[in-house]
């Protein structure tokens, strides 16, 4: 009977043995879900941030859009109305692309 009792005692230290691992396993995953969960929030959160600033380059895309239809109708129209004025079509072809080689060494210099 001494060895009933004894083997009694030593079923309920591994019983009380694998309640503790696995209460530290429950902890430990308990962790990793709320790891988990903040890290869907910020997701969430720079999801939402990041379609709002897409949302407003397409509303200055729009506006680029515009903005350039409308100089390009106007050099059109001059083009078509300017056929005989040959010197002023090199002028501006000139300035166009001595304004696009001047903006890109500045940006070339800012970039270095």
């Amino acid at each position: 009977m001494a060895g009933w009792g004894n083997h009694r005692n030593n079923r309920g230290g591994t019983e009380d043995m694998l309640d503790r691992e696995n209460q530290q396993l429950t902890d430990n995953l308990a962790g990793k879900v709320s790891r988990l969960k903040l890290l869907a929030l910020d997701m969430e959160l720079e999801t939402k941030d990041q379609n709002r600033y897409m949302n407003g380059m397409d509303t200055d895309f729009d506006s680029a859009t515009g903005l350039l239809s409308g100089s390009m109708k106007r050099v059109t129209h001059m083009v078509g109305a300017a056929g005989s004025n040959r010197r002023l079509m090199c002028y501006l072809i000139l300035a166009l692309v001595g304004g696009f080689v001047l903006i890109y060494y500045i940006v070339l210099s800012f970039r270095t």
